[in-house]
């Protein structure tokens, strides 16, 4: 199945991968994770650190949550419906945990 036109009962039916609307409330979703992660990098660390914006970003990552395009799409929503700060909030309470919780494992595996 190409990323043609595809009816509204089609759509319904697609995964999160296939579906234009999906997508492209992904593709803004994207852009607000990286910007957060970004700006949390420099205010955790700061400095750049590009491996752990890369690990942040990941589809790997955003997978712990569910379907990678799903959860970038859903940050999209929120920042359409209510702005960059809501998105962030939203981001700080489904996704950093998730991350700070990666970090402490990774750490604690790095020192034993």
């Amino acid at each position: 199945m190409g990323y043609g036109v595809f009816s509204l009962e089609t759509m319904a039916q697609l995964p999160p991968d296939l579906d234009p609307v999906v997508r492209a409330q992904a593709w803004t979703g994207d852009a607000v994770l990286a910007l957060y992660v970004r700006e949390w990098i420099l205010s955790m660390k700061g400095e750049i650190d590009g491996k752990l914006f890369v690990e942040f970003t990941s589809n790997q990552f955003l997978r712990l949550t569910g379907n990678a395009t799903a959860v970038e799409a859903q940050i999209g929503r929120v920042y359409a419906a209510n702005g960059l700060e809501a998105a962030n909030v939203w981001i700080s309470e489904h996704l950093q945990p998730r991350m700070e919780q990666r970090l402490h494992i990774l750490r604690r595996k790095r020192e034993a």
